[in-house]
């Protein structure tokens, strides 16, 4: 009595590494899945065909679109995937290229979300482009096995030319806000300035004012006093000797400047007038403005 053909085979220990998992095939058709450390494998029979990461894995996308106001940008998005250990079986059958299918439909969400929107507001508006890629990824790749973590647009540059017109126009606001600032710090030095040169004459009318009622009432009280102390000298003699005493230091101050003068008696005549009408002139305003402050 003969015997059938017996098929000898060994138990082989495949090791699977941390954070991953196996597939084992039983002579091409799908046996089962091995997670995590030493398995037993029926060689040649069986073997593991592959190992998915379940770790988080990026993909950086960088898409060219036009936005509303016809302006061709660079989209970058950072998509942030994993595979799910339940759906292992759907990963790795189902889909050759996990990252073709992320960035097929990442193409498709950007470029029909931003040319709804003008240049500033997608600049405003990152995370909400963010979210729509997220949302529609999440309901895609689940049916395949991958779990969609987070989607970030990393970057969105327009044209070089584009930037430097948006630094200018910038640049120009900012400009026009500092000369606006600028000329109205000028208006209110202005202002501030007039309104102390008005001070500063105010005060000076005020000074010359007391100054000429100090200097009659002293020509007052020294008229008196030497008409009391002199028997009959008249005031009007006292006031001529003043004014020509007045005239005399006039003349040696005036002289030391060089310069040259008409001096003859009518002179000092029309100096005594001239000077009279001056201190009666001045004891009138500064009599005015004692009675008025």
């Amino acid at each position: 009595m003969s015997a059938g053909p017996v098929w000898e085979g060994c138990c082989c220990l495949q090791c699977i590494r941390e954070k991953e998992v196996g597939v084992v095939e039983d002579l091409g058709q799908f046996k089962r899945l091995v997670g995590e450390g030493p398995s037993c494998i029926f060689w040649p029979l069986q073997s593991v065909v592959g190992r998915l990461s379940l770790r988080v894995q990026q993909l950086d996308v960088l898409c060219e679109t036009k936005t509303k106001d016809n302006v061709f940008v660079q989209v970058g998005v950072a998509v942030q995937y994993k595979v799910v250990t339940e759906s292992a079986y759907d990963a790795w059958y189902r889909l050759t290229s996990p990252t073709s299918q992320i960035e097929a439909y990442v193409y498709d969400v950007i470029r029909s979300t931003v040319p709804r929107m003008e240049l500033d507001e997608a600049f405003e508006s990152k995370d909400d482009i963010a979210q729509a890629v997220l949302e529609q990824l999440q309901a895609v790749m689940k049916d395949y096995g991958y779990s969609i973590v987070n989607t970030l647009v990393t970057d969105l540059a327009p044209d070089s030319k584009v930037k430097a017109s948006m630094n200018e126009i910038n640049a120009a606001r900012r400009l026009k806000e500092a000369a606006s600032h600028q000329a109205e710090a000028d208006k209110v030095r202005q202002v501030k300035n007039a309104e102390a040169e008005a001070e500063a004459r105010y005060l000076s009318g005020l000074g010359v004012a007391r100054q000429r009622k100090a200097i009659v009432q002293g020509l007052q009280a020294s008229v008196s006093e030497f008409s009391e102390e002199v028997g009959g000298a008249k005031p009007k003699d006292v006031m001529d000797i003043l004014l020509l005493s007045q005239y005399f230091d006039t003349l040696s101050v005036v002289g030391a400047n060089s310069l040259i003068l008409e001096h003859d008696p009518a002179t000092v005549a029309g100096l005594q007038h001239q000077v009279r009408a001056s201190f009666m002139s001045g004891t009138g305003e500064a009599a005015k403005k004692d009675f008025f402050s």
